[in-house]
């Protein structure tokens, strides 16, 4: 069986994203708000989540390590998500590069989540590796639609969720909520998790992961494009050859 703990990672690389500072390496503790605010900014991301079609944005993606305390790697490319029936699905092209951007080449690779899978393909070397979530779908579904197209009942039902406070990112008024995961195995990989749902459009802006160990993976967003066209089927489509190789997880 996939541990969830590499699962959730993989889903943190392609559908965590935000705007804003970095944070230190160490997370304050932060004092919920009352839940009035919090009622209100549910109620936003519900009628956001009834609406929702598709999205689109662009998103950069760092990595901190607190056991070398810098951001070890970062990543950035455009995400897709779009609703059919009554699931997402989500593709994310990533440009993947490091801490020093200028001196390293894009390293591309697509990650596509439908249908309880989570497929992903490098160009280089040509492989293909299709991770089958199996009962774990349910937990990974959540992380899936943070922000894009979950609603703010399905997000109670997934987290303990608490309002911090209002806060502005590049002149973007927005809502910062703090997630504590219900699942003791998700828990494991992530015990604490903030979002930031910009107040006009009941979307994310921003997310923030932190382990347990201080280490946390920081997702910002931009170019955000909500229900303005339909996106192609191309996009959710991966573009394999003939040679490539497929791989089978196990373990």
């Amino acid at each position: 069986m996939i541990r969830l703990s590499f699962i959730l990672n993989i889903a943190a690389c392609c559908m965590l994203l935000g705007i804003g500072s970095v944070p230190q390496s160490s997370a304050p503790q932060e004092k919920p708000a009352d839940s009035g605010n919090l009622d209100a900014v549910l109620k936003k991301m519900d009628a956001a989540a009834a609406s929702f079609r598709n999205a689109q944005a662009d998103f950069e993606w760092d990595t901190y390590e607190k056991v070398i305390d810098e951001v070890d790697e970062i990543q950035t490319g455009t995400i897709y998500f779009r609703r059919t029936g009554k699931d997402i699905e989500m593709m994310a092209a990533v440009k993947k590069a490091g801490s020093d951007l200028a001196h390293l080449a894009p390293e591309l690779k697509y990650v596509l989540y439908n249908n309880g899978t989570i497929s992903m393909y490098l160009p280089k070397p040509d492989q293909l590796t299709v991770y089958d979530l199996g009962k774990q779908h349910v937990d990974l579904e959540s992380y899936v639609v943070l922000g894009f197209g979950g609603s703010g009942q399905d997000l109670m039902k997934a987290f303990d969720v608490s309002y911090v406070g209002p806060e502005t990112l590049n002149g973007v008024a927005t809502a910062k909520l703090q997630l504590i995961p219900k699942s003791d195995k998700v828990r494991n990989t992530y015990n604490k998790i903030f979002l930031w749902i910009d107040l006009d459009k009941g979307v994310s802006l921003q997310q923030q992961f932190f382990s347990s160990q201080g280490d946390y993976r920081l997702t910002k967003y931009s170019s955000i494009q909500l229900n303005e066209k339909k996106i192609s089927d191309d996009v959710f489509k991966l573009k394999t050859t003939s040679k490539t190789q497929m791989v089978s997880p196990k373990g």
